[in-house]
């Protein structure tokens, strides 16, 4: 496996961070407003663009 650079790794985490569920909480409380998170992502279909 290739090493990663630390910019990399960086962006990795914050795709990670935006890809979760949206909080049950969350969608009770606007009415079911929110229904999906916009930022969620198919890993086997759907590919980054990053850089190096």
């Amino acid at each position: 496996m290739s090493k990663k650079s630390r910019t990399k790794k960086m962006k990795l985490g914050k795709q990670l961070k935006r890809a979760r569920r949206l909080p049950l909480l969350a969608s009770v409380r606007t009415h079911r407003r929110l229904q999906s998170n916009l930022f969620a992502r198919n890993w086997r279909r759907q590919k980054m663009k990053i850089g190096e």
